[in-house]
């Protein structure tokens, strides 16, 4: 779980994984979308890589990364108990505002 926060602490490899949830993307397009210069990206996506939250497949010339949920499912897992606790005051939020009309 440590390494999970470890890999996702630092903001251009949350910055990767978020424009990878939408679509696979090359590491070139990677690099024009956040403006990072491409041996940046490709440092990053290496670390994401070897931790599991991204794999590689090669599409003819380029090579296409794709988002690996599984060690995000940890991080969800470990947030449920937070949730509870939010969606329990926002419920009471509500009700207390329903109760103001």
């Amino acid at each position: 779980m440590e390494l999970v926060f470890e890999i996702i602490a630092e903001p251009n490899r949350r910055a990767i994984l978020s424009l990878l949830v939408s679509s696979p993307q090359s590491v070139g397009e990677i690099a024009r979308q956040l403006r990072m210069p491409q041996p940046t990206v490709s440092k990053h996506l290496r670390v994401l890589r070897e931790a599991g939250f991204v794999e590689s497949t090669v599409d003819a010339q380029r090579r296409l990364y794709r988002l690996k949920p599984e060690p995000l499912q940890e991080v969800d897992a470990w947030l449920a108990p937070f949730r509870r606790f939010w969606f329990a005051h926002v419920d009471a939020l509500e009700r207390h505002l329903d109760h103001m009309d």
